[in-house]
């Protein structure tokens, strides 16, 4: 049985590092610079990091694709990266 505090903290850092790395590499879109007239900020894409990585480890758990902390990771990783990918298709 995984401690809830400590999957909550490694889903919680996942989504924080996930939305630093996609800021860092992706940047604003060429449609959010025109609009917005500066970059989005490095908290927003964090947060969004955080949604995604929550999103991806419920549906992890709801579908019973695995029971371990690594599961839990690997699914909170890929949560981050569809939620930040259709964000900025969005914005």
């Amino acid at each position: 049985m995984r401690d809830p505090a400590v999957t909550f903290l490694v889903i919680l850092v996942i989504g924080i590092a996930a939305g630093l790395l996609f800021d860092r590499l992706a940047g604003p879109s060429w449609l959010a610079r025109q609009f917005s007239g500066s970059s989005r900020g490095i908290i927003t894409s964090a947060l969004v990091g955080i949604a995604g990585a929550f999103i991806g480890y419920h549906i992890a758990v709801l579908l019973a694709l695995g029971s371990g902390l690594v599961m839990a990771a690997i699914a909170a990783a890929l949560g981050a990266a569809a939620v930040l990918f259709a964000w900025r298709m969005a914005k």
